[in-house]
């Protein structure tokens, strides 16, 4: 990571993202220090990992010996005071802005004051968070992709105060993962889910009026637009209720209704039919 300068990188929040991103920069060769309050989450992410690793190692892709030397720069830790030889902290929490500004304001305080602190939002206007800290010139946002390990692409959004050594530092970070940065305003949806999020609610929408099935929305932009995956079956993928929180996020922001969520993904949500990780949601993955 000699080309970043940043050889240690803090992540807080060991879900799937987070736990991607840990096991990205670890490839990179970074020592990652993954913080989660619950040990049992810390459990699952360790799992998560050590199972993508064995993956890449059957696949060829790493040796034995790289694949354990890589496991081994993890550490998982349920102490947030851990983080603070980290020259890089990366949130990946849930996408609540008030749960994010307080990670923020914690990790300014933890972080020495040269530490860069990014977010993995989606939809968060950075500003909001940089505004939790006293170096609003450090901070900014590295938004991820699903799965990390395997998306190329990093949208780098770039705040009000942010300053130009910030956005130099983490594009060569971005580089030693191996991964393609774009650069982003900060405004909510960024680049890619602001072109996104419209079209797969235009989708919901054609389902919820019956105006064709589920299996038969997907077909259509698979063989008729040659995108890899369907509309509905990518929203179960990223997950209703993450979708849910960045649709409320543009409409907030812009009012134009192709960004606000339709009646049926609230009722969703409320059911728990959250997509592939809850085992249903526009299909059944029980």
């Amino acid at each position: 990571m000699t080309a970043s300068g940043i050889d240690t990188v803090g992540v807080v929040g060991a879900g799937f993202m987070g736990s991607g991103i840990a096991e990205s920069a670890a490839r990179a060769g970074a020592q990652v220090l993954l913080y989660e309050p619950e040990a049992a989450r810390l459990d699952g992410s360790r799992e998560r990992i050590a199972a993508s690793i064995a993956k890449a190692v059957k696949g060829g892709k790493l040796d034995e010996a790289g694949g354990k030397a890589m496991l081994e720069r993890i550490t998982w830790t349920t102490d947030f005071a851990a983080l603070k030889s980290a020259q890089l902290a990366i949130e990946a929490v849930v996408e609540d802005e008030a749960v994010k500004a307080d990670v923020f304001a914690r990790l300014d305080a933890t972080l020495p004051q040269e530490s860069m602190l990014a977010s993995n939002t989606s939809s968060i206007p950075i500003a909001q968070l940089a505004a939790a800290t006293g170096r609003a010139d450090r901070v900014l946002g590295l938004h991820f992709f699903s799965p990390v390990p395997v998306m190329k692409l990093v949208e780098i959004v770039v705040a009000l105060d942010t300053s130009d050594e910030t956005i130099a530092r983490a594009e060569a970070f971005a580089q030693a993962l191996g991964k393609t940065a774009v650069r982003t305003k900060d405004r909510s949806g960024f680049v890619v889910n602001m072109l996104l999020v419209p079209y797969l609610m235009a989708a919901v929408r054609m389902y919820e009026e019956g105006f064709a099935s589920a299996e038969d929305i997907d077909v259509a932009m698979k063989l008729g637009a040659g995108h890899p995956m369907g509309p509905l079956t990518l929203v179960d993928f990223i997950g209703l209720d993450v979708l849910y929180a960045v649709c409320d996020s543009l409409y907030e922001e812009f009012k134009r209704d192709e960004y606000a969520p339709p009646p049926l993904m609230k009722r969703m949500v409320a059911a728990g039919r959250l997509g592939r990780k809850a085992g249903r949601g526009f299909y059944d993955y029980s």
